[in-house]
C-alpha cells in the first residue's frame, strides 16, 4: 500500500481548479493499484486531492484538526463537498483540540506526515509565512524528515489575489 498525504493552497483561482485536479490525478495514477490518501479535506487542494484519490479507487483517511472544525471553519460553499468526503472516508481521525486554531492545524499537518510514505504538495513555491503551519512549512518539515515530496503546480495555476 502506498500512503500519500497532501498539503496545499486553499485559495486556488477558479481557473486553476481543473488544472490542479488533472495534475493530482496524473501524480497519483502510478500508485492507483494500492493507494491510500490522507487529507484534512479543507477547501482547495486538500479536497481536490481527496476527490482524485477516490476517483482512482483509493482509500481516503481524513484528519480533522479539532472537534469544532466542521462548525467553526467549513464555509457554506464547501460544506457539501466536506460532508461528502467525510462520508466517503474509510477512516476519520478527529484530533483532540477543542477549537480550530494554529496549534490544531500544525498538529494536523504533523499527523498527516506521520501517516504517510510521501507527500503531495500543491504549492507555488512561496516561502513560509510568519504565521506558521502553512503549505511551505509542511513541505519543509516533510523534507527535513526525509519524506519524499511531489510538488504539483501546473502551468497556469494561480492563487486568488
Amino acid at each position: 500500500m502506498t500512503t500519500i498525504a497532501v498539503t496545499g493552497h486553499m485559495d486556488l483561482t477558479e481557473d486553476s481548479v481543473p488544472l490542479v485536479y488533472d495534475a493530482l490525478r496524473a501524480t497519483l495514477r502510478p500508485h492507483a493499484d494500492d493507494l491510500t490518501g490522507v487529507s484534512c479535506i479543507a477547501k482547495g487542494s486538500d479536497s481536490l486531492f481527496a476527490e482524485a484519490v477516490l476517483e482512482l479507487g483509493g482509500r481516503l483517511i481524513v484528519v480533522i484538526p479539532s472537534k469544532d472544525y466542521r462548525q467553526a471553519k467549513v464555509k457554506p460553499d464547501h460544506a457539501e463537498t466536506f460532508d461528502r468526503l467525510m462520508a466517503a472516508a474509510d477512516e476519520v481521525v478527529v484530533l483532540e483540540h477543542e477549537t480550530a486554531n494554529r496549534s490544531a492545524y500544525e498538529d494536523a499537518n504533523r499527523t498527516l506526515l506521520k501517516r504517510a510514505e510521501r507527500l503531495v504538495a500543491v504549492w507555488n513555491g512561496s516561502p513560509p509565512s510568519p504565521k506558521g503551519g502553512g503549505t511551505a512549512d509542511t513541505v519543509l518539515e516533510a523534507r527535513e524528515g526525509g519524506l519524499p515530496v511531489d510538488v504539483v503546480w501546473p502551468d497556469g495555476a494561480a492563487r486568488r489575489a
